[in-house]
């Protein structure tokens, strides 16, 4: 048994495949194809995957899928090859819209005609506007809900400034309990892609800093994402958007696959200095470790994600659950 890593695209969608080839079946009929369901599925992305069972005692000469937004997507969707082998093939199309029913099938062709999976369907979740009209996609991971991106705002739920320091990089140790926000490196061109960093105190005033219906999460609900991802060791490539765009190299072991898209914002310490953007995430739970630390999980350009304590003072980055 061997393993093939396929990248494709098609008109607006991508495509990331893996395909392990099985024994090829000694009979002669259609191809037999099974269609799974959507493993997870974000506002404008999806990951899914099928299975060629069989090959029909005859060579496939074309095997992917048909997608669209009405019934019997092989009819009037738009079709996707993928490759022209039998196996089990898993990847993940984006650029869908945020609210929309999808309907996909499998499909595998041989001399004898044309073999169609099942027909599935599924609706991508909506999403969501915080107080500044920051827009998050959403993603759904299991019986969980998340923002599938890092909070931006500067403002608490019912309109309050979250405050800033002045200087940047002002040493906020020796406060008791500061409610700060920043741009890394005080940088607004930052805050688009890796979103803001904000102390614990702020993430978890009670003025709220996600949108209406959904919080901060806490420990206990990252640790029930990260163990359907499969456990640390493998979560965090699950988690990480693919390439070095945004993390630098090697950014190993990313596949996204979760649809979660996790970037790199780095961090600030009590002292004002900020460090790591491009290299590590950390993320704020709204659980505490003790008096001075509360709990943070990080990701880095390894494929680990880890758990860690940090003092409240530090800036982290949020991401948001439904309630």
């Amino acid at each position: 048994m061997k393993t093939k890593y396929f990248d494709w695209f098609l008109r607006f969608l991508i495509i990331s495949l893996t395909l392990i080839t099985c024994k090829k079946e000694d009979n002669t009929s259609l191809p037999i194809v099974k269609t799974y369901s959507p493993f997870y599925i974000s506002s404008t992305s999806v990951t899914l995957g099928f299975n060629v069972e069989s090959d029909g005692g005859s060579t496939i000469t074309d095997c992917g899928i048909y997608i669209g937004t009405a019934q019997d997507p092989e009819t009037s969707g738009t079709q996707l090859h993928i490759a022209s082998d039998t196996g089990i093939f898993a990847g993940r199309i984006i650029r869908l819209l945020p609210s929309t029913q999808y309907f996909y099938k499998a499909y595998a062709k041989n001399a004898k005609g044309e073999g169609l999976g099942e027909q599935v369907d599924f609706t991508t979740p909506g999403t969501i506007t915080d107080y500044d009209n920051n827009v998050y996609e959403t993603v759904k991971i299991g019986s969980q809900l998340w923002m599938a991106k890092n909070l931006r705002t500067t403002h608490y739920l019912n309109g309050d400034l979250i405050g800033t320091t002045s200087p940047l990089t002002l040493d906020i140790s020796g406060e008791s309990s500061p409610r700060y926000q920043w741009a890394y490196n005080g940088d607004e061109n930052n805050v688009s892609a890796y979103g803001r960093l904000y102390t614990w105190y702020a993430v978890t005033d009670s003025r709220k800093v996600c949108p209406s219906g959904w919080h901060v999460s806490t420990d206990t609900e990252w640790t029930t994402l990260i163990n359907y991802l499969g456990g640390g060791d493998v979560a965090g490539g699950k988690l990480k958007e693919t390439g070095t765009s945004h993390w630098q190299s090697p950014n190993a072991g990313a596949t996204n696959e979760s649809c979660f898209t996790a970037l790199p914002g780095g961090t600030r310490s009590m002292d004002g200095t900020f460090y790591y953007i491009r290299e590590s995430t950390y993320w704020w739970s709204s659980t505490e470790f003790n008096t001075n630390e509360a709990w943070a999980r990080y990701n880095n350009i390894d494929d680990y994600v880890g758990r860690y304590q940090f003092n409240k003072h530090y800036g982290n980055s949020v991401r948001c659950v439904k309630d």
